[in-house]
């Protein structure tokens, strides 16, 4: 079983204890002493899965897979007492297991699946073919196609190993001490005690960090400044949020690591704390850093503020728009910070080989180890050749696992222990010390005429950075119009520091948020004109050509397909079910990443491939990338094994995120398998004693034109060792160019208004992929990022006390959405091909979660007449806003 949150509230560690279902995490071991313990392991047969495992393969039910043997046994369990399930009965059931990547629909799926399995093999009643396609089969394993996804075996067996699988002969336990302060002074640290406890090896805080010079570095799609990432490891001078670590133990056990943390002693002078961003822009505000003045378009400002930075963007003459428009709107938002909810917590092992001068070996949970490897060897002052990152499979990150967090304290313990240690969050540590997604402060303004143009946008745009700068607020001013061909405009946005944990990217940094006030005004704005708000979208959509507020000049893009193909769906025209209930819909955009990657591929003497990158697989790509090699190759998927390399073993990659990995890494690997195919037709040739030019390939089979001879690949392989051994070749790319995505959203929600609840009633997600490599992917990546956006919705929030102490440190308390939350969501591909890129394809992963905020709050605004303007909207919010003489109106105008 899997550790989610050790307080039984994901289900990750589902087992069955004489043959019930018990979540481990709360299971003593003197409990179970003679009983019978049944993990996901213990289900199958030996060479055949069970058909709860066989099942999640076949409706591709699981992604990160960190929650899949906890979702796997409790299934098994359900089929156990019910053989033939109800939908109803099976969400209430798996209720209690949390899974962050699917959307729970694939999983729902997969257990009516394996009932239906059960019953074939039973009495041979017919089976419904599979969401997946059979990989063996050549001519169907192609770009395209949708084959089971290549990590699902692992998965459902419970064999993929995870960070926290890994165990070191020797190994200690690292532990942090963290401030129960928001924001106070370190006057000093005593950690004499500790380190006279028996069984503690090391200890170490800030004062064994080396001193760094203020520098930038791209981590992922945002900068970084080595100064604030060292510190944000262990703070040095001052804390700046609740949970901030000012120290860290190695000890023989978790035991005597506890107890050592306690004999630390800490000094603090307690300070005023900045909770809110209205709080912390204000003149008067407590400082954070004294020293830090804004970045502004004007320049550096003459005082210290809590505003780190300040763009501004100005397109045309928005003031004279404004003035002469028939109709303006202005409305003010509010989102909550909240967490990218990943159910694996970080977990790190760390070597230090004193050997010749020294070596680093990190074995860790992360989106990227190439730039895990140049954050440690900075902050560190390592030298980056002497660091191997080793990246596990990773049980979900969605932005949060970019940055480094175990890793340069669990190194410095062991450099310092001169022992292996590992070091895993709790899930407290989780919420607590890890980047979560900044909250905002959002104010638009819009201008239009009676004709139904956008004349003018204003939007002012204050992003939470947590303790220290850092917020992407680019890619807010970017995206709180980016779908709006709008031919005047302003954008302002902040970047603010306040007593919050450093902020992190998560899925569509920053559009979520700005999306959330944009679509809003936008359809309050169709309303006014009287007019139907697709439409009104599509007559003002932008398209090739158009140049957005903030400069970026928009290519090959798909907006406007997007927004017809839900205003041709039968969902758009469907009668809503009953009273008190709305439709929504809203539009979101990602500018999407491209960056480095490499590939080595590999074919060998019985015509099988391997192929390697340095991408970390988040989503499923090690099957997108097999697929291109198949399509260029022409063999069977399952010909083709795909290996993630540590940081020694394959070229440079940069981080899996930004939607880049099968754009970018995808290019690498078509880079190799198309040079694969040239060796190949080289040996060919040299088989024959002929030229290249006389040789064409075609159907997997090898064809000498003047002769009509032909030759198998295998049969070609099998020269190998005469004709030079295996082919072996390198794909790198630095891609400069990458498409645009848009995704485009309708639901149906039901207000209860005597409780507030919202319940979601029907989705429909269409995107443009460009060209769509593995539909299955697609659809897991839509489906996952309209549950998130669900959650960010209605439920999700970081809760905090007057003091600044956060008050939802839980799965518990942190409502993340269940199987009783999310519908059956419908993802619609639309392929708008983005002709710069040799396959057409665009990034899916980020803009999923965009839409699903203000398509919430437009249908939402449709079923009570009250327009929601914070998120999340909460029972509480929403019976506020339905309360006699609520003073927000559904739409509101300036003249």
């Amino acid at each position: 079983p899997k550790n989610g949150c050790n307080d039984g509230n994901c289900g990750a560690c589902s087992i069955l204890l004489d043959g019930r279902l018990v979540n481990a995490c709360l299971v003593l071991a003197a409990e179970v002493d003679g009983r019978s313990i049944t993990t996901v392991e213990g289900l199958a047969a030996p060479g055949k899965l069970a058909p709860i495992q066989r099942a999640f393969i076949e409706e591709d039910a699981l992604q990160g897979g960190i929650c899949t043997p906890g979702m796997i046994v409790a299934a098994h369990a359900l089929l156990a007492r019910h053989p033939d399930p109800s939908d109803a009965q099976i969400r209430r059931w798996l209720a209690g297991n949390l899974c962050r990547c699917t959307g729970y629909e694939t999983i729902i799926r997969a257990v009516r699946r394996a009932a239906a399995i059960a019953r074939h093999e039973r009495d041979g009643t017919p089976l419904p073919p599979p969401a997946t396609s059979d990989p063996a089969a050549p001519e169907t394993a192609r770009i395209g196609s949708r084959p089971p996804r290549k990590d699902g075996p692992a998965k459902v067996t419970g064999s993929a190993r995870y960070a926290a699988d890994v165990h070191l002969p020797g190994s200690l336990t690292g532990l942090f001490l963290r401030s129960p302060h928001a924001h106070a002074r370190i006057r000093s640290i005593d950690t004499s005690a500790a380190e006279a406890l028996p069984g503690v090896r090391a200890v170490i805080t800030a004062a064994d960090l080396p001193r760094l010079d203020d520098r930038l570095t791209r981590i992922g799609e945002a900068e970084e400044n080595f100064v604030h990432l060292a510190d944000n490891t262990l703070a040095s001078r001052k804390v700046y949020y609740a949970g901030h670590a000012v120290a860290a133990v190695a000890a023989v056990d978790e035991e005597t690591a506890r107890r050592a943390l306690e004999l630390i002693r800490v000094d603090y002078e307690p300070l005023p704390a900045v909770t809110t961003l209205r709080d912390a822009m204000r003149p008067d505000a407590p400082l954070l850093h004294e020293d830090l003045r804004t970045e502004g378009p004007d320049g550096l400002a003459e005082k210290p503020s809590n505003i780190a930075r300040h763009t501004r963007a100005i397109k045309g003459d928005p003031d004279a728009a404004f003035a002469q428009a028939d109709l303006v709107l202005e409305r003010e938002f509010e989102v909550a910070m909240v967490h990218q909810g990943y159910i694996e917590p970080q977990s790190t092992t760390a070597v230090w080989d004193a050997a010749d001068g020294g070596r680093a070996t990190v074995y860790t949970t992360t989106q990227g180890a190439f730039d895990l490897r140049d954050q440690i060897a900075h902050i560190l002052q390592i030298p980056e050749n002497r660091i191997r990152v080793i990246p596990t499979e990773m049980g979900g990150g969605f932005g949060g696992k970019v940055r480094a967090t175990l890793e340069v304290p669990a190194l410095l313990l062991a450099r310092k222990a001169g022992r292996p240690v590992k070091m895993t969050l709790s899930r407290s540590e989780v919420f607590l010390g890890t980047g979560p997604a900044p909250g905002a402060l959002i104010k638009v303004r819009l201008a239009a005429g009676n004709d139904g143009r956008l004349l003018a946008a204003e939007a002012s745009l204050a992003f939470e950075a947590g303790g220290y700068p850092g917020a992407m607020i680019g890619a807010g001013a970017q995206n709180v119009f980016a779908s709006y061909d709008i031919p005047h405009g302003r954008i302002e946005a902040f970047d603010v520091v306040l007593n919050k944990p450093m902020v992190a990217a998560y899925r569509a940094p920053c559009a979520p948020q700005a999306v959330f006030a944009g679509e809003q005004i936008i359809d309050e704005m169709a309303g006014r004109l009287g007019l139907d708000p697709l439409e009104f979208r599509i007559r003002n959509a932008a398209t090739h050509g158009t140049r957005l507020i903030d400069g970026t000049t928009l290519e090959h893009i798909g907006c406007r397909e997007v927004l017809q193909a839900i205003r041709d769906h039968p969902h758009y025209r469907s009668p809503l079910p009953g009273p008190h209930t709305g439709r929504g819909v809203a539009i979101g955009h990602w500018g999407n990443w491209g960056a480095k990657s490499s590939c080595r591929l590999e074919i060998l003497s019985d015509a099988s491939v391997v192929f390697t990158t340095g991408s970390v697989d988040v989503t499923g790509t090690r099957t997108s990338l097999a697929l291109i090699i198949a399509e260029i190759l022409q063999i069977p998927l399952d010909r083709i094994r795909a290996e993630i390399g540590h940081t020694d073993a394959i070229g440079f990659a940069n981080v899996s995120a930004g939607s880049r990995t099968t754009v970018a890494t995808g290019l690498a690997v078509k880079r190799a398998a198309e040079r694969a195919l040239e060796a190949l037709i080289a040996r060919a040739a040299r088989h024959w004693e002929t030229s290249t030019d006389d040789v064409t390939f075609q159907r997997g089979t090898f064809r000498r034109r003047s002769t009509g001879d032909t030759l198998s690949l295998e049969r070609l392989a099998a020269t190998f060792p005469e004709t030079g051994g295996i082919i072996s070749t390198v794909g790198d790319v630095d891609v400069t160019r990458w498409g645009a995505a848009y995704a485009a959203h309708i639901v149906d929600v039901r207000v209860d208004p005597e409780t507030g609840k919202v319940d979601i009633l029907r989705y429909t997600a269409a995107q443009d992929v460009g060209r769509a490599i593995h539909p299955l992917q697609i659809e897991g990546q839509i489906r996952g990022g309209v549950a998130q956006g669900i959650g960010w919705a209605l439920h999700e929030a970081y809760a905090y006390t007057p003091d600044g102490r956060l008050a939802n440190a839980s799965l518990l308390d942190y409502r993340m959405p269940t199987a009783m939350d999310v519908p059956a969501i419908t993802p619609v591909i639309v392929e708008v091909p983005y002709p710069p890129h040799p396959l057409g394809a665009r990034g899916v992963g980020e803009a999923p979660i965009v839409p699903p905020l203000p398509a919430i709050a437009n249908a939402i605004a449709r079923a009570i007449g009250h327009r929601m303007t914070r998120a999340p909207m909460t029972p509480a919010r929403i019976l506020e806003a339905l309360q006699p003489g609520d003073s927000q109106p559904h739409n509101q105008t300036t003249d």
